[in-house]
């Protein structure tokens, strides 16, 4: 059954089974990351049939997504064996960032989001990718995060930037600068 009616009243389950308010800082991170999750699946489907090598790494990012909401989702003194991220994953996504970097002109001024529906998709991701940091970051002030997370998501953020820049650039759309 989908529904447990034990949220009702405003609290929820962490992974581990301690209750804690739907607004707990710990919910805020996991649950932004879901938003993040959702808006990568949205991209990744935009861009599959054009351009199946990001689609992979976008469906990656999916997966590690998950990763990342399980441990922010999990008690910190959980006695249990959980899914992690890899070791390389923050190097992997440099060598995602620098890749698509390589293939668009040199970053002059600030990009207005747009030039197509995919890139604007991608800033729209890329923003709430930007408010899954904060959010984790808020969580690390009280309760143990793992430093891979917040490195993870900081360079997803870049990665997810470069992309919409690539995404213009490679369908012959014309990027909207700021000037």
């Amino acid at each position: 059954m989908i529904y447990t009616k034990t949220g009702d009243k405003g609290s929820t389950s962490l992974v581990g089974g301690t209750r804690v308010s739907k607004c707990h800082p710990r919910v805020e991170a996991y649950g932004t990351v879901d938003e993040l999750n959702a808006h990568v699946g949205l991209l990744a489907e935009m861009i599959r049939q054009t351009d199946a090598e990001q689609y992979d790494i976008l469906k990656k990012v999916q997966r590690n997504l998950f990763i990342v909401q399980t441990l922010l989702a999990t008690e910190a003194d959980a006695k249990f064996e959980l899914p992690q991220l890899p070791d390389d994953v923050v190097q992997d996504m440099e060598h995602q960032i620098d890749a698509v970097q390589a293939m668009v002109p040199p970053f002059r001024s600030f990009v207005i989001p747009g030039g197509n529906a995919a890139s604007a998709q991608c800033h729209v991701a890329r923003t709430v990718c930007r408010r899954a940091e904060r959010r984790i970051v808020q969580l690390a002030e009280t309760e143990k995060v793992d430093a891979k997370l917040l490195c993870y998501v900081n360079r997803l953020s870049d990665y997810l930037f470069v992309l919409s820049r690539h995404l213009v650039v490679s369908r012959g759309d014309e990027e909207s600068l700021y000037k």
